[in-house]
């Protein structure tokens, strides 16, 4: 988009508007991102500027999925404070030396753009912002007449000596085993609180950005510790009125090939910023097989029926052998009963199911009726054997935890295979709230049929 540089209206309405809005101001230096069709972005930019202007708290908390622009928001949000202000004085941490340099850099080059006719740049909307000469190193750096303006760093840098006025954390997390290594976390919130917070000056202003990776994570242990002094921004990929965030950067194919691609926590953490861990969780890694064995002893089923509106029918199916459960299949879904019965018969035909085990727990007798009804008409003789399980839940669970990663054996990619089932077992925990419990009742259920004796003893049928 070409500029003409001698308009000086053009030029003064354009330094009005964008100095009063950082959100104008982002359209102006790069509208080919920000974009009123990216309305997630205007929302991010409203939000930093209501932070900048202290009419919200003075610490923000921002979590959204990768490649989204909140690294390169945050850049510009540098650059436009340092426009209203030159005596801020800035400093960003990033994983490591490399990232956070490069972050410095990125400031300090976009106020060094000279005005272009081509351009829109931060000299259009600001002329006096300079860079002081011989301080244009790309980790620190500092604007004209000012001793220190700008500090990269990371975890591992000297920052003795040098206060801010703005402090800014971003994507401090670089992979899964990271956000899984408590003594990598427990250093992480350690420097913030120890190094990086005795560098803020009074009054000052913090933020930390990133994409959630686990509870225990800084933006978890802030939250944990200072619950009221932070304002939160969470962008999920799927908001939850069922529209996606921004399907020009993030379609529903790409998502789709992502979920399919990758494993269900590590998904859920990026992209819907829910955290994994495996601390606290019931179960830890399953063995799984890339062979189905030629013959199995029996195959059967453990149906666990949706208890409320809510709740998830789960059913799985197994061959026995050698006293080791083999998954073959698994149907999970909170669908209504008159999708989930032929669904569920369909499944157990495929799979050659010759006992069907059913929790008559709130209609599982009737469900298992309806379900055998259905076989029946098409020819296959399933012995179904529902009972009432009248023992607590959560103790069945926890007391065969060991038993279920033991016996039960999981198809090769049975994370992408069984995506919901999967990613109900893999965050599943010990202690706290579970939303929901249906996928680990069932697998429960399987290693309780498979192991433990008089099971039915009293069943009806």
């Amino acid at each position: 988009m070409v500029k003409s540089l001698n308009n000086a209206t053009e030029r003064y309405i354009d330094q009005v508007l964008c100095s009063g809005s950082f959100w104008e101001y982002c359209k102006y230096i790069a509208p080919d991102f920000y974009k009123e069709s990216r309305p997630y972005l205007r929302d991010l930019c409203y939000a930093l500027q209501s932070f900048y202007e202290g009419k919200s708290k003075s610490k923000l908390a921002i979590s959204m999925p990768p490649r989204m622009g909140k690294t390169r928001t945050l850049i510009l949000f540098c650059t436009w404070i340092f426009g209203l202000n030159c005596n801020e004085k800035v400093m960003s941490i990033n994983y490591n030396e490399t990232l956070s340099t490069l972050f410095s850099k990125q400031v300090r080059d976009l106020i060094q753009t000279p005005q272009s006719p081509e351009l829109h740049t931060v000299r259009d909307i600001f002329p006096n912002l300079k860079i002081k000469e011989g301080s244009a190193a790309a980790g620190l750096w500092a604007l004209e007449n000012k001793y220190m303006s700008y500090l990269g760093g990371s975890p591992t840098s000297t920052l003795t000596g040098i206060g801010a006025s703005i402090s800014i954390i971003d994507d401090l997390v670089k992979n899964a085993y990271e956000a899984l290594n408590d003594v990598i976390l427990e250093g992480h919130y350690n420097f913030y609180n120890n190094t990086l917070k005795q560098r803020i000056e009074e009054g000052g202003k913090e933020i930390i950005c990133f994409t959630r990776w686990a509870t225990k994570d800084l933006i978890g242990c802030v939250l944990a510790n200072e619950p009221d002094k932070w304002d939160v921004i969470e962008f999920k990929a799927i908001k939850d009125n069922g529209e996606y965030l921004c399907p020009e950067l993030l379609s529903a194919e790409s998502l789709a090939d992502k979920r399919q691609n990758m494993m269900p926590e590590i998904f859920e953490a990026n992209y819907f910023q829910k955290p994994m861990d495996i601390q606290g969780l019931m179960y830890g890694q399953f063995k799984t097989y890339t062979d189905i064995p030629e013959t199995f002893e029996s195959i059967e089923c453990y149906i666990d029926t949706a208890d409320e509106g809510d709740d998830f029918l789960c059913g799985i199916i197994y061959g026995k052998l050698q006293g080791l459960a083999y998954v073959l299949d698994v149907v999970y879904c909170k669908d209504a009963m008159e999708i989930t019965e032929p669904k569920t018969a369909q499944i157990l035909i495929r799979n050659n199911v010759k006992i069907a085990h059913v929790e008559s727990n709130n209609g599982g007798r009737g469900f298992a009726r309806a379900v055998e009804n259905i076989t029946r008409s098409q020819g296959k003789s399933i012995t179904y054997l529902w009972f009432h399980q009248s023992e607590n839940k959560n103790a069945r669970i926890f007391n065969n935890s060991n038993q279920v990663t033991q016996k039960v054996i999981m198809p090769a990619g049975w994370q992408q295979q069984f995506y919901d089932f999967a990613a109900a077992i893999r965050t599943y925990k010990k202690e706290g709230k579970n939303k929901h419990d249906d996928a680990a009742d069932a697998i429960t259920g399987v290693v309780e049929k498979m192991f433990t004796r008089n099971f039915y003893a009293g069943v009806a049928k």
